[in-house]
């Protein structure tokens, strides 16, 4: 397994398939993107695929999410999902994405055995979704969701941050949208993700902001009988049922103690924290002819090493140098 010297066993695995990304969302990249990684930096499907075996079948994983980048942008992607739905044991398996090729593969993807979507989508308005992501793309994404949930990559939820200015006054619009459409939403503190190093803590839309403002229509009961423990989202039953509302409040209030994740970026880098300035080089251990035991090793060994939290927490908190679209979310 994969344990570490605060007693957290890390069960969730989440691979970044790609650094490269087709929208350009303010809160992520620059208008101008980023400097990709080359192609022989990234892993291939087959070193992929194995080192997904050898934490699904020596270091305990049960969860694997597929992130980016944009997972969908990723050629082998529905190969890569069909031959990890066949590993024994099989593992739960979704991927996050922002929506725009899930039209075309939602279906394939089901069929691969993919078993759930989550996808990005900030704000209902055509024209906001523009100034966001830079790219006039928004029906693609709703076309995507709809994709999905027809496909039965269920339940499909909908991972939304609120900016200051541009879709904050959204919050109730959204859940009644999500409600009617049958979709899970969760709102997500805005953390510091942007490579241009924008983020900055006054003026965040807190979870505390996001649940006035959805009181101001919805009835929101705490879900009975659910413990958090490693969920991000704390979740919330709509106006008696069946519907629910998650929000995550990775700033102001961190799961760290409860984190049960384990991170493979798209350059074979296992990390221990989405925010943690070290990584553990698995490529040139794969590339080296290393067998699958001493793989495992190294990944334990890294593991081992996590820290307590994440520093989010922290009001003196430095953004990490390497871009986030190489790490997965």
């Amino acid at each position: 397994m994969l344990i570490d010297t605060y007693g957290r066993v890390a069960t969730d695995l989440r691979v970044s398939l790609t650094d490269r990304c087709n929208l350009r969302c303010t809160y992520c990249m620059p208008e101008e993107g980023l400097q990709w990684l080359a192609k022989p930096d990234l892993l291939t499907d087959d070193e992929i695929v194995r080192l997904i075996r050898i934490a699904v079948t020596d270091l305990g994983v049960t969860e694997v999410r597929f992130t980016g980048g944009e997972p969908l942008l990723r050629p082998g992607l529905v190969g890569i999902v069909e031959r990890c739905a066949a590993l024994e044991p099989r593992p739960r398996m979704s991927l996050t994405t922002n929506g725009i090729g899930l039209k075309r593969t939602a279906t394939a993807l089901k069929a691969a055995g993919l078993d759930r979507v989550n996808v990005s989508l900030d704000t209902l308005r055509p024209d906001v979704f523009k100034a966001l992501t830079r790219r006039d793309r928004h029906h693609d994404v709703l076309d995507g969701l709809a994709a999905a949930r027809d496909a039965g990559l269920t339940p499909v939820k909908v991972n939304t941050v609120l900016m200051p200015g541009l879709n904050d006054d959204e919050a109730p619009d959204l859940l009644a949208w999500a409600v009617a459409h049958d979709y899970e939403l969760r709102f997500i503190e805005q953390m510091p993700l942007d490579a241009q190093h924008g983020w900055k803590r006054d003026g965040m839309i807190t979870a505390g902001d996001i649940l006035a403002s959805l009181r101001t229509r919805f009835t929101l009961t705490p879900e009975a009988g659910e413990e958090r423990g490693s969920a991000p989202a704390e979740r919330w039953i709509v106006d008696g049922g069946p519907h629910r509302v998650g929000v995550i409040a990775s700033v102001t209030r961190p799961f760290c103690r409860a984190c049960d994740r384990t991170r493979l970026t798209a350059d074979g880098q296992v990390r221990t924290c989405l925010f943690a300035r070290e990584e553990t080089d698995l490529r040139a251990a794969l590339r080296s002819g290393a067998p699958d035991g001493e793989i495992a090793r190294i990944w334990r060994q890294a593991m081992w090493g996590k820290k307590a939290g994440s520093g989010l927490d922290d009001p003196e908190f430095l953004q990490p140098d390497r871009p986030m679209s190489a790490i997965g979310g």
